[in-house]
């Protein structure tokens, strides 16, 4: 993710029912055998990283406009074992490393 977009990402799970206006605009790239990464074709904003298997879709959070973000909880995060070590978050969250992240999809 750090390659992507420069640091942390900050998403929200979708799900796989996610309908997008403006769809002629998106492109995919086809980034591992188990996911592809949606951007912009106009701007190159990245948008969203969807899983193969199911569809699910993995939200940037900077495209909800009117999502009241107070509602939101950072609860977990993933490939820690990845995790450059200038950050870190304040709260608790649930912890996985790639192996653990990877285990869980499989």
């Amino acid at each position: 993710c750090r390659k992507w977009t420069g640091g942390i990402i900050l998403s929200v799970n979708c799900g796989s029912e996610v309908q997008f206006e403006g769809e002629a605009n998106i492109q995919c790239f086809d980034s591992s055998p188990w996911a592809e990464r949606g951007f912009c074709k106009q701007c190159g904003t990245h948008l969203f990283y969807r899983l193969k298997a199911n569809q699910q879709h993995i939200v940037s959070v900077a495209l909800f406009d009117q999502l009241d973000t107070e509602a939101l909880v950072l609860d977990h995060e993933i490939f820690v074992d990845q995790k450059p070590a200038y950050y870190a978050f304040a709260n608790a969250t649930d912890k996985k490393t790639g192996a653990e992240v990877f285990a869980a999809f499989s």
